[in-house]
């Protein structure tokens, strides 16, 4: 197992997960966008806690730096799906109605 350098298996992880995410996401019917979304969140904050713990526990200067990228791309992945999320769940509210109007 040694005569494999450990960034080539780490490379090889990273561009399957690409793959099957890639697959995964568009073959989502429009109806399960909405909850698939608040689940993502919810794993891409656990993603936060994998990084900065990725990027605290080494001593190498690249994996630190790239600890410190992939929380701040999973911070932004987690507000921008809250902002989604709720611009989403606001379209199925129904308009209030002005007082002047008729019903």
């Amino acid at each position: 197992m040694d005569a494999i350098n450990p960034t080539i298996i780490n490379l090889i992880i990273f561009v399957l997960a690409i793959y099957v995410g890639y697959h995964v996401v568009w073959n989502v019917t429009p109806a399960l966008h909405t909850p698939l979304m608040a689940v993502t969140n919810a794993i891409s904050a656990i993603v936060i806690v994998g990084a900065m713990l990725a990027a605290a526990l080494t001593e190498d200067g690249l994996a630190r730096s790239m600890g410190v990228f992939a929380t701040a791309l999973a911070a932004v992945n987690v507000f921008g799906g809250f902002l989604v999320t709720r611009r989403m769940l606001e379209m199925f509210k129904k308009k209030a109605t002005k007082a002047g109007d008729k019903a």
